[in-house]
């Protein structure tokens, strides 16, 4: 996508599309948008992956399972971020947003297993489960899900996210982040700056791999050559 900076609009007076371009600056956050897998932030040698992730979508639970066996793997040479990206048409996906950014505000440590507790758990959370729930509803069952996940402990603070503005503004400015970088689904990933093709099926640890040695490789290989 290569209008980083428009909004479009269209209007369908029919038989005819009009398309309105409109300038609109993605707000800049106070820091790079995502979740940094292990807290540990990118450095210079290792291979940066961003994956853009709904924690409702079923493609990205499907895909987590060999992106993790793929970091356990390679340990510090690669280096993971995750930005959320709520899908319009995924139930609650919003909402889910916003409570893995409340809840890395609250404790870095615990946002990827939050993650891989709604991945393991998403049924809950659309479709028949909560069509005939309020929304007011809706964010008091997730309020008590991420609350059991993380810890009772945390149970006034996650409350008090989902009325803070804060949290609303981080979650909207980590989608419009991924519209910046073209994102239109999910998952979607990048490395080294450079998106991957969408793929029907999960990329899996076998897939990761035929990306990344070839990376180290050249790597490895320019070292050498440099000295």
């Amino acid at each position: 996508m290569g209008f980083k900076n428009l909004k479009f609009f269209a209007f369908l007076c029919f038989p005819m599309f009009f398309f309105v371009l409109i300038d609109a600056q993605v707000p800049i956050p106070p820091k790079l948008d995502g979740f940094w897998y292990e807290n540990r932030p990118f450095e210079a040698d290792s291979i940066f992956i961003e994956a853009f992730f709904d924690p409702v979508c079923p493609d990205s639970r499907d895909s987590w399972p060999g992106l993790k066996q793929t970091l356990q793997h390679y340990g510090s040479r690669v280096t993971l971020l995750v930005h959320t990206f709520p899908l319009p048409y995924h139930d609650n996906a919003f909402v889910s947003s916003r409570a893995l950014h409340i809840i890395n505000k609250l404790n870095t440590s615990a946002t990827y297993g939050l993650l891989e507790e709604f991945f393991q758990h998403q049924e809950k959370f659309y479709g028949v489960a909560t069509v005939n729930m309020s929304r007011a509803n809706v964010n008091e069952k997730i309020i008590n899900f991420v609350t059991k996940a993380v810890g009772t402990s945390y149970y006034s603070a996650i409350r008090s996210g989902f009325t803070n503005s804060k949290t609303d503004r981080a979650t909207r400015i980590a989608f419009k982040y991924g519209c910046s970088r073209g994102v239109y689904g999910t998952p979607i990933f990048f490395v080294n700056g450079i998106a991957l093709p969408y793929k029907d099926s999960p990329l899996d640890y076998k897939g990761w791999k035929g990306i990344i040695d070839p990376l180290l490789a050249n790597q490895l290989e320019r070292n050498l050559h440099f000295f």
